[in-house]
């Protein structure tokens, strides 16, 4: 087996791990730091793509900004810091069985969309190719994302401002 299949199972196993933990932890702050090793896993399967920018850009603006604009609402809302019980339901057979079957139905969608096909391994674009690809054909969404940001951004403050 070849070292980069068993860093990719054990950053998948650690990210399934921290994802698992993100909806079942009852301390929120915790959930959101949670949320960084599921982020920080994602870069790092970046990584074994030869992706570098991509992760680089995962880096900075998931973990970097993301999580910092939900650890600041998570300050600014007076939400509780500590371990709440109110955040746990009774819910969570019906949430794994509900789980389950989204795998299967995805999994099967995916197999029969992909079935055996192999990924070429030698397409690495530079840092100069993603730029001209967000700036010339993806430009609209780029665009549209960084309006959503902003409106976020001025939500945060309305809901910190006190009247």
């Amino acid at each position: 087996m070849l070292v980069e299949n068993v860093i990719f199972y054990a950053v998948a196993a650690a990210m399934g791990l921290a994802a698992i933990r993100v909806v079942t932890t009852q301390n929120i702050v915790h959930a959101a730091l949670y949320l960084v090793v599921v982020l920080a896993g994602v870069a790092a399967q970046y990584i074994l793509l030869a992706a570098e920018f991509t992760a680089v850009v995962q880096v900075l603006v998931y973990i970097g900004a993301i999580v910092v604009l939900f650890l600041f609402g998570i300050m600014l809302t007076r939400a509780p810091i500590g371990r709440t019980e109110k955040l746990d339901n009774d819910q969570r057979f019906l949430s794994l069985v509900v789980s389950l079957f989204l795998l299967g139905v995805l999994g099967s969608i995916l197999w029969d969309a992909f079935g055996d096909d192999k990924i070429e391994g030698n397409r690495v674009q530079t840092s100069g190719e993603v730029g001209l690809s967000i700036f010339r054909d993806y430009v609209i969404p780029f665009e549209v994302i960084s309006v959503l940001l902003l409106a976020a951004l001025v939500g945060a403050v309305v809901i910190a401002r006190r009247d």
